[in-house]
């Protein structure tokens, strides 16, 4: 494939569609021009600090376009419905779709973009829930800000293999926010709120924790109810998602040259080895005894 040219924003013009109220960016540019009959085409993408008075107020916008607040507050103005910015705010426009974005002065707007064309940019939209327009919130704030940065790396090593990966990180993007998404504010909220903090409970006390009963106790919580709240927003059990996080304890144990396998069950809240290490097998796919062979 031939290299397209990536264009760093300290050397090279802008394109008139950035807003000029940025006080920094890291922005990347792979194709600014995308052929129509492209199945997906990464044009642009980057990290904007807006400055105080930032503001962008479009009909239209030439590119399908995903936007991920990190810091600071602002107003979203999306097909004639006012929402809040914060971290953790994520919001897509494009052809057709009129948009207005502000700060607030107090606590500026920082950003990532990326924008995008081609035949499948409406189907990737689609997998998301971002599709004609749409803003919902991630959880936790920060959890897409790593695949935001590979994309602006990708894009600014400018190497012939950057539109290609930086493709693919595209839709790794998507299936991450299909995975990240919260409710949006309304009769969900705190349904979300109420599974958040078992979740965070179960995070702070898995290594104790041994069954669904426990943990619905602890939460002050019908284990039914419990299992529903997970389901919908995690698509697994509280047990099941338990027990990765001590198998990934165990994981990290086992790698001890001393570490032996009835000690780590017993640090993971088994109290039989024999069921420890069909619990292993059963979230890795090989025994305790196979993983310790891998090293």
């Amino acid at each position: 494939m031939k290299s397209k040219s990536v264009v760093n924003l300290e050397t090279s013009p802008v394109p008139d569609f950035f807003s000029s109220d940025v006080a920094g960016a890291r922005r990347f540019y792979l194709d600014l021009n995308p052929r129509p009959n492209r199945a997906l085409a990464l044009v642009c993408g980057g990290l904007e600090r807006c400055t105080p008075d930032y503001a962008i107020h479009r009909h239209t916008f030439p590119f399908h376009s995903i936007e991920y607040v990190v810091r600071g507050r602002g107003t979203l103005k999306l097909k004639g419905r006012v929402h809040a910015l914060q971290p953790g705010s994520l919001f897509s426009y494009g052809p057709g779709i009129s948009h207005d974005i502000s700060s607030n002065p107090a606590g500026p707007l920082v950003k990532y973009f990326v924008d995008f064309s081609g035949r499948k940019a409406g189907a990737l939209l689609r997998s998301c829930a971002l599709a004609g327009g749409r803003i919902s919130r991630i959880f936790p704030a920060y959890e897409l800000q790593a695949v935001f940065d590979e994309l602006i790396h990708c894009g600014l090593k400018g190497t012939r293999y950057s539109v290609s990966a930086g493709e693919k990180l595209l839709e790794c993007l998507a299936l991450r926010i299909a995975g990240a998404r919260a409710p949006a504010e309304g009769r969900e909220t705190l349904a979300f709120a109420t599974y958040q903090q078992c979740r965070g409970h179960v995070e702070q006390h898995f290594w104790r924790l041994k069954t669904l009963q426990q943990i619905s106790a602890e939460c002050r919580l019908n284990h039914s109810y419990l299992c529903r709240l997970f389901r919908r927003y995690d698509h697994q059990s509280p047990y099941q998602y338990l027990l990765r996080l001590k198998m990934n304890l165990a994981a990290e144990l086992l790698r001890q040259p001393a570490a032996l396998v009835k000690q780590v069950a017993e640090e993971t809240g088994f109290e039989d080895p024999f069921h420890f290490s069909r619990a292993f097998k059963a979230v890795f796919g090989l025994s305790p005894d196979a993983f310790r062979r891998l090293r």
